[in-house]
């Protein structure tokens, strides 16, 4: 007998990380070969004709496991009793905007949007935020659903693990499963702290494997910090494809129990006594799973000179896009 549906919400549902992502939940590559989803497809107006367009080729693959799709404009019809919120439609950066332009105008959508999640989704719904300014939109979201626990939100940091998992599987000439205990710290921004002081190559601390100091220090962490520009100066468009694929992995790295000896990195919300990190911060720390569904930060790691400095430097922007925002949240 077939599980109920779990009850998926996707925001920006008419874009490319959206039609690089809604296929592979279809057909139960999330969440398992015997669970039926239910997908509920959110847009602006003028995008509801793609949107139809998206729902006809969901429709056509004839999935066994796609229950219904709902497509909308409106929040409250999208969000109703969801399970799951994959917040990935934001207003991008344009010609001029500072980046103070672009929290306001974000500032309004997720106020909206965390309105209404508190509003009709369940208590228990998990929100994934990867609309940019991905921490800081998550914020305000969770500030606005306040029926909904804070350990309920997270912004999407996986993609900048997966990007530092590549990089360092690449120098050192091994295969990305050999790269374990992957830390990004801070803001999904190019203040973002890969940590290679505490990342393993076969079981190795990956600065005695790797002993060029000069390209761990400099070119690795740019590499991963600037990926983002890279992908858009390459091929005219940001990462899309990469993007829905780390948020299958980051879906799946909170509802499986996590590998001992591994753990991964999520934006969460910070709390007193997070290596020091300012409360009531999205801040990307390394997790781990115990109970599904539920992250918990890595506690004890050591934090040498090198990685106390960049990670002041992360935290010390994302006060300053808190301050921003402040009467938003």
């Amino acid at each position: 007998m077939l599980k109920s549906p779990i009850k998926i919400a996707v925001t920006g549902s008419a874009g490319q990380i959206a039609y690089n992502l809604l296929f592979r939940i279809a057909c139960g590559e999330l969440f398992g070969p015997d669970q039926p989803v239910a997908l509920h497809l959110l847009e602006l107006p003028p995008m509801q004709p793609a949107l139809e367009g998206m729902k006809m080729e969901l429709d056509d693959c004839a999935f066994p496991l796609l229950n219904s799709v709902l497509v909308t404009d409106q929040a409250e019809k999208a969000f109703k009793d969801v399970d799951y919120a994959i917040l990935v439609g934001a207003t991008p950066r344009g010609p001029g905007m500072e980046r103070s332009d672009l929290l306001q105008a974000n500032g309004k959508i997720f106020i909206e949007q965390g309105k209404a999640l508190n509003e009709v989704a369940k208590e228990t719904a998990k929100v994934i935020v990867v609309g940019n300014p991905c921490n800081t939109n998550c914020l305000i979201a969770m500030a606005h659903a306040p029926r909904l626990p804070k350990s309920n939100f997270s912004a999407m940091m996986r993609l900048d693990m997966n990007r530092a998992i590549y990089q360092l599987a690449n120098k050192a000439k091994v295969g990305v499963n050999d790269i374990t205990k992957m830390t990004i710290w801070g803001n999904h921004s190019t203040t973002q702290v890969p940590d290679f002081f505490h990342a393993e190559i076969k079981g190795s601390p990956a600065d005695q494997v790797i002993t060029d100091k000069n390209w761990l220090e400099n070119d690795f962490l740019t590499k991963v910090q600037k990926r983002g520009a890279e992908i858009i100066a390459a091929r005219g468009k940001s990462s899309a494809g990469s993007a829905a694929n780390a948020l299958i992995d980051a879906i799946k790295d909170q509802i499986n129990i996590t590998k001992a000896g591994t753990w991964y990195s999520s934006a969460i919300h910070s709390s007193k006594n997070s290596y020091g990190i300012d409360d009531n911060l999205v801040f990307s720390f390394p997790c781990v799973t115990k109970t599904p569904g539920k992250s918990e930060i890595v506690s004890g790691l050591h934090l040498n000179e090198f990685l106390e400095y960049r990670i002041r430097q992360t935290e010390k922007e994302l006060k300053e896009e808190r301050d921003l925002v402040r009467q938003l949240i």
